[in-house]
C-alpha cells in the first residue's frame, strides 16, 4: 500500500536506534528521506547508514541533545537550511531504570532527569521545530509517548506524570495548528520488544497481563507512525493510539 509520502522529508527525534529507528524504516520504506537527531554521532552514523542502504533514501544525521535549548536551535537552523521537513517524529529517551512507584521515587536527581528528557526537552523540540512546518498546507507531527498516559502501570511514576504533559502538550497544538493542514498526534506502546525492553521490564508478565498474549514488534510500531504521517491519516489529529495489545481497558 502506498502511503503517498514518498519525496517528503522527515525528522526523527531519537531516530539511531529502538523506536525511534524503527520508525525512520517504516517512513524510508514509503520512499520519504530521514534526518535523524540524537546525542551519539556514531549511533547516528550507523543508523543513517543502514536507513539508506535498506531503502535506497537520503538518512543524514545531526547530534545533539534535546534537553539542551542550544542544540535544539541549532538542530532548527541546520533543518531550516538543508530542507525543511514536512514530518515530525518526536522520540524521547526512556525513563531512568528501575523505575519505582510514586512514593519511592525518593531522588530528585531522577525525577530532574526524567523531566527534562521526557517533557522540558520534547516541549524544546515542539517549540523550535513546529513553525518549520507551517508554510507548505500539509504536515505530520507524531510522537511516541507511553500506554501507561491513560493507564498508569505500576512503578511507572517518572514516565507516566512526564508523558502525560507531553500528551496536553500535543493536544493544545493539534488544535492551533489544524488550519494549515498540520496533523498532531501521538502513539502510546505498552509491551513493545526492543533490544533493551527485557532489561528492565518482566517480559513474561507483560504479556500475560496483554489480551493479545505477545509483545508488539517494533515493525508494528514504525508501520502505525507511518500510517500517522500518511496521506491517509489526514482527518485524524489530536489523538492517541493506543499501541498495547489491548490491554488498555479504557472506552476512550
Amino acid at each position: 500500500m502506498d502511503l503517498g509520502i514518498k519525496g517528503k522529508r522527515a525528522l526523527v527525534i531519537g531516530g539511531s536506534a529502538g523506536l525511534g529507528q524503527a520508525s525512520a524504516e517504516a517512513l524510508a520504506a514509503e520512499g520519504v528521506d530521514i534526518a535523524i537527531f540524537a546525542r551519539d554521532p556514531a549511533k547516528i552514523d550507523a543508523a543513517a547508514a543502514s536507513i539508506s542502504g535498506n531503502h535506497g533514501i537520503r538518512c543524514e544525521g545531526f547530534a545533539g541533545d534535546i534537553t539542551v535549548q542550544d542544540d535544539v536551535r541549532a538542530l532548527r537552523d541546520w533543518t531550516a537550511r538543508t530542507g525543511g521537513i514536512d514530518i515530525l517524529v518526536l522520540n524521547t529517551p526512556r525513563p531512568p531504570s528501575p523505575m519505582h512507584e510514586f512514593l519511592a521515587e525518593t531522588e530528585d536527581a531522577r525525577w530532574q532527569r526524567a523531566y527534562a528528557d521526557q517533557l522540558e526537552g520534547a516541549l524544546f523540540v515542539l517549540r523550535r521545530l513546529t513553525p518549520l512546518l507551517l508554510n507548505k498546507g500539509w504536515g505530520r507531527i507524531v510522537a511516541i509517548t507511553s500506554a501507561s498516559i491513560k493507564n498508569p502501570y505500576p512503578r511507572h511514576a517518572l514516565s507516566t506524570i512526564f508523558r502525560a504533559g507531553v500528551q496536553a502538550a500535543l493536544k493544545h497544538l493539534s488544535e492551533e495548528i489544524a488550519e494549515h493542514g498540520v496533523t498532531v498526534n501521538a502513539v502510546a506502546p505498552a509491551t513493545v520488544l526492543t533490544p533493551t525492553f527485557a532489561q528492565f521490564h518482566n517480559l513474561e508478565a507483560r504479556i500475560a497481563a496483554t489480551p493479545l498474549k505477545r509483545a508488539g514488534t517494533m515493525e508494528e510500531l514504525g508501520g502505525t507512525v507511518a500510517f500517522l504521517a500518511s496521506q491517509y491519516a489526514g482527518y485524524i489529529t489530536g489523538e492517541t493510539i493506543q499501541f498495547d495489545g489491548g490491554r488498555s481497558r479504557s472506552l476512550v
